[in-house]
C-alpha cells in the first residue's frame, strides 16, 4: 500500500520568514505542481518524507498526496533542499504523476561479489552509480543488482550487460562503462616531494663533512686561495745557490 502524505495548504505570504514559521511548527514548506494544475503551496510532515526517501525505492517512490479541497493525487519527490550544518530537510518539490505516461528516472546500480581481478591485486572502480531509464511509473525498478565476480584485471562492465526488460529502456549508451577493474599504480612524486628529497640528500652530504663540488683544500679547513700561497715542501728545504 502506497504511503499517503497528508498536507496542509499554506496561506499568506510565501517569504523566508513564513517558511521559518512553518519549520518552527515542525513541518516543511513544499510545493505541489504538475500538468493541468496550478502550483499549490503546502506544508508536509518531515517524518513522512524521510520514510519515503529512505525506503527501498527512495526518490523514485510514487505516493498519494492529500490536499484539502482537491482529489488525492499521485506524486513523487523531484527536488529537495537540506540545511547543510544539521542536514535537515527545509523544502521539497512534489510533482503530480500520471500513471499512464512514461517517466525519465535515475536508478541505482549495486555491484555484487568480489571480482577475480581484485583478488589478483586490482581495484574495482564504479564509473556509473545511477543509470537513466524511461518507463511507466508502476514499472520503475528500485535498483539493479549486478554480479561482478567474473571480472578479471582490466575487465569492463557495460550498460549492455545490465538487466534488460521490455518494461523500460536505457537512455545511457549501451557501450557506456558502468565499472571496471584497474591495476593499482604508484603515484609519481610531486615537484614538492622531489625538491624535499633533493634537499635531504644535500643535507646528508653536508653532515658527512663535505659539500658537493667543494675543493679538497676547503675540506681540510683551508681556503682555496691559500693553496697558491703555500710553498712546495721540496722547494722550502732547498738552500739558495751561492753567487759566483
Amino acid at each position: 500500500m502506497p504511503e499517503v502524505v497528508v498536507t496542509k495548504p499554506r496561506e499568506g505570504k510565501f517569504n523566508k520568514n513564513a517558511a521559518r514559521r512553518v519549520r518552527a511548527a515542525g513541518m516543511i514548506p513544499a510545493v505541489l505542481y504538475g500538468p493541468g494544475h496550478k502550483p499549490v503551496a503546502i506544508e508536509v510532515d518531515p517524518k513522512q518524507i524521510s520514510r519515503i526517501l529512505f525506503s527501498e525505492t527512495g526518490h523514485n517512490t510514487i505516493f498519494d498526496v492529500e490536499v484539502a479541497g482537491q482529489k488525492t493525487a499521485k506524486a513523487m519527490v523531484v527536488d529537495l533542499q537540506r540545511e547543510p550544518m544539521k542536514d535537515q530537510l527545509i523544502h521539497i518539490d512534489l510533482k503530480r504523476i500520471a500513471m499512464d505516461k512514461a517517466l525519465h528516472v535515475k536508478v541505482r546500480v549495486k555491484l555484487l561479489g568480489i571480482p577475480e581481478g581484485v583478488k589478483s591485486g586490482g581495484i574495482l572502480e564504479q564509473v556509473i552509480r545511477e543509470v537513466d531509464i524511461e518507463c511507466l511509473p508502476a514499472d520503475i525498478p528500485s535498483h539493479f543488482n549486478v554480479d561482478v565476480s567474473h571480472l578479471d584485471l582490466h575487465g569492463v562492465l557495460r550498460v549492455s550487460e545490465l538487466p534488460h526488460s521490455e518494461k523500460f529502456k536505457y537512455l545511457n549508451s549501451e557501450d557506456a562503462t558502468v565499472a571496471h577493474v584497474a591495476t593499482i599504480r604508484e603515484e609519481a612524486p610531486t615537484p614538492a616531494e622531489v625538491e624535499a628529497a633533493e634537499a635531504a640528500a644535500a643535507a646528508a652530504a653536508t653532515a658527512e663533512g663535505a659539500t658537493p663540488g667543494e675543493p679538497e683544500v676547503a675540506r681540510k679547513g683551508g681556503k682555496p686561495e691559500d693553496a697558491a700561497k703555500k710553498p712546495d715542501a721540496a722547494a722550502a728545504g732547498k738552500k739558495p745557490e751561492a753567487k759566483k
